[in-house]
C-alpha cells in the first residue's frame, strides 16, 4: 500500500490539481449537442451542466476554504477528488438528463483543487515567493482551456460523449493517487474549533486591504468573462468568422495569460505585489484604449480587436498571482478562507459581467460595447490596485 505523503507537495501536483479543476469546466463542451440527443433533452436544459457547475463551484469555494482552515488542506482535497471520481462515473452511467445533471453538479467538488492550491502555496512560502509560484501554477489555467475542448472533441468523435467522463474519472484517480503520496498537510496551525475560527473572520472581512486585493482580481478576471460572452457576436458581425477561426482567435487571450503568468513567475519574487498588480492593469487598459482608438479611426480589423484583447490576457497573468497572494497575506492563518472567498468573488463577478455583456451588446454597437465593458472592468481593477498601494503607504507598511 502506498504510504501517505507527509511533505509539502511538488509543483507538478499543484499544477495538475489546478489544471484538472479548470479542465472539468470545458473539456466536454463539444459534446453538449450529443448529450442532448442521447438523453432526449432540450439543449437549454443540457447547458445547465455549465451554469449549474459554475454556480455550485462559487458556493463551494466559500465552504472549502474554512473547512481547510479547520481540518487541513489534505483531507478536504482528497474528499473533493473522491467525490469528483464518483460523480464522473455517475455521469458515464446516467440514462436520463436528471441523473446526468445531478452527477455533473457533484463534479464541482473538484474546484477544491483550484481553490486550495493557492492556500497551500501560501502555507509553504513567504508572500512574494508565493506570488511567483502562483504565476507558474496559473500557467495551467491557460493551457487547460486551450487544449481541453480539442481533446474532448476528439474523444467524443471517436468514442462518444461518455468517453469524456471516463477520462475525467481516470484523471481523477491519477491525481488522487499523486496527492495521496505527495501532498502532505501544509496547514500547521488549524483552527481548534469552528467557533474560534469564525471569531477571527471580522478581521479578515473588515480588512480594506483584503477587499482591495480581491476586487482587483475579480475585475481583472471579469474582463476575460466579458470577452468570452461578447466576442462570438462581434466576430460574427464584423468579420464573418468560421467557428474554427473564431476558436483560434479566442485562444489568443489565453495565450496572453500564459505569457503574463510566466512573467509573474519570473519576477514576482523581486517586485512588490502592488507594483505587479498595477503594471498588469496598465497593460490591459492601454491595450483596450488602443483598440477602441483603432475602431474609432475606422480601422476595422481583427488586429484592432484581438490585438487589444491578447494584452488583456497578458495583464491578467501579471496581476492575478500577486492579487491572490496578497488576499491570503492579510490573515495567513485564514489563507484557505481568504483564497475561497477571493475565488468566489471572481466567479460571481464573472457571472455578472457575462450577463451584463449579453444585455448591452448588440450587432450595432459591437466592438465598441465589448471593448468598453472590458476597459471599464480593467480600470476598476486598476483603481483597486492603487487603493491597496495607498493603504500600504498610509499605514507605513511596506508592500509585502
Amino acid at each position: 500500500m502506498l504510504s501517505a505523503g507527509t511533505s509539502p507537495p511538488g509543483l507538478l501536483t499543484l499544477v495538475l490539481l489546478t489544471g484538472l479543476s479548470i479542465l472539468s469546466m470545458n473539456m466536454f463542451l463539444p459534446s453538449l449537442a450529443g448529450i442532448a440527443i442521447d438523453l432526449d433533452a432540450d439543449y437549454a436544459l443540457v447547458s445547465l451542466s455549465i451554469g449549474g457547475f459554475l454556480a455550485i463551484s462559487a458556493v463551494l469555494q466559500l465552504v472549502l476554504g474554512p473547512l481547510s482552515d479547520r481540518y487541513g488542506r489534505r483531507p478536504v482535497l482528497l474528499v473533493g477528488l473522491a467525490l469528483f471520481i464518483v460523480a464522473s462515473v455517475g455521469c458515464v452511467l446516467a440514462t436520463n438528463i436528471s441523473v446526468f445533471l445531478a452527477f455533473r453538479v457533484l463534479q464541482a467538488a473538484i474546484i477544491s483543487g483550484a481553490a486550495l492550491s493557492p492556500a497551500i502555496i501560501r502555507d509553504m512560502l513567504p508572500v512574494r515567493e508565493a506570488a511567483s509560484l502562483l504565476g507558474f501554477v496559473n500557467m495551467a489555467m491557460a493551457i487547460a482551456p486551450m487544449l481541453g475542448p480539442m481533446f474532448g472533441g476528439v474523444l467524443a468523435e471517436l468514442f462518444g460523449w461518455r468517453s469524456n467522463f471516463v477520462a475525467f474519472a481516470g484523471f481523477g484517480i491519477l491525481v488522487f493517487g499523486l496527492c495521496w503520496v505527495d501532498l502532505g498537510e501544509t496547514n500547521k496551525s488549524p483552527s481548534p474549533t469552528f467557533m474560534k475560527q469564525f471569531s477571527t473572520y471580522p478581521e479578515l472581512l473588515g480588512s480594506k486591504r483584503f477587499w482591495g486585493y480581491s476586487l482587483c482580481r475579480a475585475f481583472s478576471t471579469g474582463a476575460f468573462f466579458a470577452f468570452l460572452a461578447g466576442v462570438p457576436l462581434v466576430s460574427g458581425t464584423l468579420f464573418a468568422m468560421s467557428p474554427g477561426a473564431l476558436g483560434f482567435y479566442m485562444g489568443t487571450i489565453t495565450a496572453g495569460f500564459f505569457v503574463g503568468s510566466f512573467l509573474a513567475g519570473r519576477y514576482a519574487r523581486r517586485v512588490a505585489l502592488t507594483d505587479m498588480m498595477i503594471w498588469g492593469r496598465i497593460v490591459a487598459c492601454v491595450a483596450l484604449v488602443a483598440g477602441l482608438a483603432l475602431f474609432l479611426a475606422g480601422f476595422v480589423h481583427v488586429v484592432s480587436l484581438f490585438g487589444a484583447t491578447v494584452f488583456v490576457g497578458l495583464g491578467n497573468g501579471l496581476t492575478n498571482p500577486s492579487a491572490s497572494a496578497g488576499a491570503m497575506s492579510v490573515r495567513p492563518d485564514l489563507a484557505g478562507s481568504a483564497s475561497g472567498l477571493s475565488g468566489a468573488l471572481s466567479v460571481a463577478g464573472g457571472a455578472v459581467l457575462t450577463t451584463l455583456t449579453g444585455v448591452i451588446l448588440t450587432e450595432a454597437n459591437g466592438a465598441f460595447a465589448l471593448l468598453g465593458i472590458m476597459l471599464a472592468s480593467s480600470v476598476l481593477g486598476l483603481i483597486a490596485a492603487l487603493f491597496v498601494r495607498a493603504l500600504d503607504r498610509t499605514a507605513d507598511i511596506p508592500a509585502a
